[in-house]
């Protein structure tokens, strides 16, 4: 078994000046896992390949867990297999435990460029989500970051309930830091910290950047995923971004929620993210229109109204 084997020099190179801000897109992966309608397989690999034609460089696009548990994501394989691979860009998969990476790996070229493991900063979310504890998630974790380092396959990490969770209420910095640690001594080259409900303020992200920052760790190794179910979304990126933070998860037409967190609206969208990237004069490399055409493009597919404010804004202006 071989990997799509990236060298780190790729990772840092996309990080090209405190200027220049990486978008991670999760709309194939996060954003589609909970619709109840199968998207068909070549739906998926269109909507990839639109995506791919944006500018984006780093682009969640499936995920090797049981189908059992996400059905909407039982054809990762044919998936990865069949998307157009544009030189430059990174396609991510996460892979929570050995079977998944293992399937990973025996792809080969028609594998994925990196893989995505994720933990929770609440005990009561992480055995809702993935049926264990938080102790013994990251001892799984362990030994999937120990076969990807042997194949030099890079690793991302990401934190759910990161400022609060469904089941526990506010979320402690304190409760946070510990696991960024942890997830960055097993070999994550960056970690997502993920407001998974949408419950975070500016004050609340603040604070726990503050905290992670003190422990030592460098916002270059961080990045932001925030939900919009407050609307605080977009404020809470740019509080982030504030803060050093060069890296932003979002989801094309805000697609996505969360399962096992009720009333939990979708991902903040990139639309919108990268609308505030570009008055705020950062640099991202994505093409705004094209975007917005991936965007609209699935939320047809889906028959449903696109989420984004900024593409909303816009189609209208076409259309008149």
């Amino acid at each position: 078994m071989f990997a799509r084997i990236i060298p780190s020099s790729s990772i840092s190179t996309i990080r090209r000046s405190s200027n220049f801000v990486r978008i991670f897109e999760v709309g194939p992966r996060d954003g589609l896992q909970n619709e109840k309608v199968q998207v068909p397989t070549p739906i998926k690999v269109e909507f990839i390949n639109r995506l791919s034609r944006t500018g984006l460089k780093l682009i969640e696009v499936t995920s090797f867990v049981s189908p059992k548990w996400v059905p909407q994501m039982g054809d990762h394989v044919e998936v990865l297999a069949a998307i157009d691979r544009i030189p430059g860009i990174r396609y991510s998969a996460l892979t929570p435990n050995v079977q998944g990476i293992n399937k990973v790996l025996s792809l080969g070229n028609k594998g994925a460029d990196e893989i995505a493991i994720f933990s929770a900063a609440s005990e009561s979310f992480s055995k809702k989500n993935i049926n264990c504890s938080i102790e013994t998630s990251l001892q799984r974790f362990n030994e999937v970051t120990r076969i990807a380092r042997e194949k030099n396959l890079p690793v991302r990490g990401s934190i759910s309930c990161t400022v609060g969770c469904p089941y526990e209420g506010n979320i402690k910095p304190s409760q946070v830091v510990p696991l960024v640690e942890k997830l960055f001594d097993m070999g994550c080259y960056e970690v997502a910290l993920a407001d998974t409900i949408g419950v975070g303020t500016p004050k609340s992200i603040k604070e726990l950047l503050q905290a992670i920052q003190s422990s030592g760790i460098s916002a270059s190794k961080l990045a932001i995923h925030c939900h919009d179910t407050y609307g605080q979304a977009i404020a809470n990126i740019a509080q982030a971004l504030d803060m050093g933070i060069r890296c932003v998860d979002s989801s094309v037409a805000g697609l996505g929620g969360c399962p096992y967190a009720k009333g939990a609206s979708g991902n903040v969208a990139t639309e919108d993210v990268l609308y505030l990237l570009e008055g705020l004069g950062y640099e991202t490399g994505v093409d705004l229109n094209r975007l917005i055409d991936a965007g609209q493009f699935i939320m047809n597919i889906l028959k449903r109204e696109n989420m984004s404010k900024v593409a909303r804004a816009i189609l209208s202006k076409r259309q008149n």
